[in-house]
This record gives C-alpha cells, structure tokens and sequence, in this order.
C-alpha cells in the first residue's frame, strides 16, 4: 500500500469519526430545550437550569479533563484566554440565551434561529482570514434569510415574541463562537480539557451571576411534567448535565477537530431536526406548517452555503521539487488554512 493511500485512508477514517461524533453531539444537544423546558414549566428559572446543567457538567469532566493534560499545565495558563472566552461565549452565553428563548417559543422554532450559526461562521471566516465567500455561498445566505421569514411567520402575522427572537439570536452568536473555537487544535489543548475549561468557567460566571441577584435563580423540587409524564426533577437535571452538556460539549470539540469549523456546524444542522424529534416526543410540540417549510427553506440554504464554501477552500500546492517522489495529483482539495 502506497503512502498515498495510507494518507487516504487516514483521512477517511477521521472523517469518518468525525461525523459519528458531530452527530451525537447533535442529537444529545437536540434534547436539552425539551427537557429544560420540564423545568422551566414547574417554576425553574432559565439560569437556574443552566447554572445546575453547567455545574453537574463541570463536575464530571473536571478530572478527565486535567488528566488529559498529561502535566501539561502550561496549556492552561497560555491557554487561559481561549478558555475564558469559551467559557462565557460557547457555554454559558449560547446555553442561557437558548434556554430563555425557549420560554418565550417553541424549542424547534428557537433552535432554527440559533442555527443560522453556520452562516455566521463563514461571515467570520471571511472577515478575519480573507476567506471571501463565492456566489453560491451568497446564494444560500439569501435562502436561508428567506427561510427565516418562513419561520417566524411574519408573513401571517402570527404573534411572535421579539424577546424570544433576540434571545435565539443571541444563542446563534454563541453556536457560532462554539464551532470557531472547537475547531482549533492549534492551541494544544486536549478536547475534553477545553470542555472542562469552558464549562468551568461558565459555571463560576452563571454562580456568580446567580448569587450576585443579577441573574434570575428560581428552582423548584415538583415533578417536571412532559407531554403524558412526569420524571423526578433530579432525573432531569442529571439527564441535562450527563448527556445534553459534558457527552454533548466533547463529542462536539472532538468532531470538530476532525471536520473543521465549516463542516462541523454542517453536521450540527442535524441538532435542529433532533430538537424537532425530542419536542414531539416529550412534549407533543410542532411547529407549524409554514414554519416548517421555513426550516427546511434555512437548511437547504445553509447547505448550499456549504457548497459553495467548499469550491472556496481549494488550494494549490507547489509542485514537487525535481528530486522528491512525484505526486500524482498536484492539486489538491483541502482546508484553507
């Protein structure tokens, strides 16, 4: 076998495992609006379950997280800004504003907004690396914005909270400083220490807030009441930190080094169909019709978003020197750097 096919193989197999890891990030970070909304329902307060979500998640990965390090504990002190930024952006911003969009509208609907975040990504890709995007890319910006109308039923005048918009908008900001920083293996952290990092800042930040009054804390010890159910409060809360953050938030750094920022919040779109799926069955809710239509109208243009960012990201590499073993393919599909 040629060292070209090894490379080949390689490849494929990372991506491969980059895949099966996005999408179970998706679908674990699919379930949290319709579980948190078990809580909100009985009198929890948005901060009050992601504060506990957080700090469960911290707890659990803190020790794996630091035995990844192997003694490394420079890469946390020269690491301490992306983790911080991480922290406050990707966990604590994204999860809160999330959580109270799902309490002024329906999980799908909320998850939809948010998950313009791919869009975002590649605005920033452009911005701050001069990866201009191509006309197809416009092309599924404008869908996707379309789409978006759809969604939010303004056309039909239905009543839409703009609280609850501007939340999800908000969390759509985080999803997308989620995916960047995810995605860079360049600071030498380990995945799962970079979960730890964040999801322990994010919890002293969301104590803090809480304690401080500055962020509502209201919790409640009822059942959290589904669509024909009732679990124990602590199922829920368990179930949140467990599977919706410390699984979700690994899987999901994992599957971004893997795949790349671009491709990965790709993937993720499956999060918003998951979300569909976790809303219907735990709490009877769809969306309706039109907003549906709307959805998949977002999807399709966040797709050809994609492709078109994928005809942007070829480079071509220098030509073998006279003396090295020459390369069948002298231009190569890869990553823009």
């Amino acid at each position: 076998m040629t060292v070209t096919a090894l490379t080949h193989d390689t490849t494929s197999s990372r991506t491969a495992a980059g895949l099966f890891l996005a999408l179970a990030s998706a679908v674990s970070f699919g379930m949290s609006g319709a579980l948190a909304r078990g809580l909100l329902d009985t009198g929890w307060s948005a901060g009050a379950a992601v504060t506990v979500r957080t700090v469960l998640a911290a707890l659990v990965l803190l020790v794996p997280g630091l035995l990844a390090l192997r003694g490394r504990w420079h890469l946390l002190r020269d690491n301490a800004g992306v983790i911080t930024v991480y922290g406050i952006t990707a966990v604590a911003g994204a999860q809160l504003c999330y959580f109270y969009a799902v309490t002024y509208m329906q999980v799908s609907v909320a998850l939809l907004l948010e998950y313009t975040a791919p869009v975002a990504v590649v605005m920033w890709l452009w911005l701050r690396h001069g990866q201009r995007p191509s006309r197809l890319t416009v092309l599924g910006a404008a869908l996707a914005a379309c789409g978006l109308v759809l969604v939010l039923d303004v056309l039909s005048g239905a009543d839409l909270s703009a609280v609850g918009v501007l939340w999800a908008l908000g969390a759509m900001v985080g999803a997308a400083s989620y995916f960047v920083i995810s995605a860079d293996e360049s600071n030498g952290l380990p995945g799962i220490s970079l979960a730890a990092g964040g999801l322990f800042v994010a919890s002293v930040v969301l104590s803090t807030a809480g304690a401080s009054g500055v962020l509502p804390f209201r919790a409640s010890t009822a059942d959290a009441a589904y669509d024909g159910f009732t679990v124990p409060w602590w199922a829920t809360v368990v179930a949140l930190g467990l599977v919706t953050a410390a699984l979700a938030y690994v899987t999901g750094i994992e599957a971004g080094r893997r795949l790349g920022s671009r491709l990965a919040s790709f993937v993720a779109l499956g999060e918003v169909l998951a979300a569909v799926l976790w809303a219907w069955l735990l709490l009877g809710e769809l969306p309706r019709t039109v907003q549906l239509a709307g959805g998949l109208l977002v999807l399709a243009g966040v797709v050809v978003v994609k492709l078109g960012e994928g005809r942007t990201s070829l480079v071509v590499e220098p030509l073998p020197e006279p003396d090295s073993d020459p390369d069948p393919v002298s231009v190569r599909g890869r990553p823009a750097a």
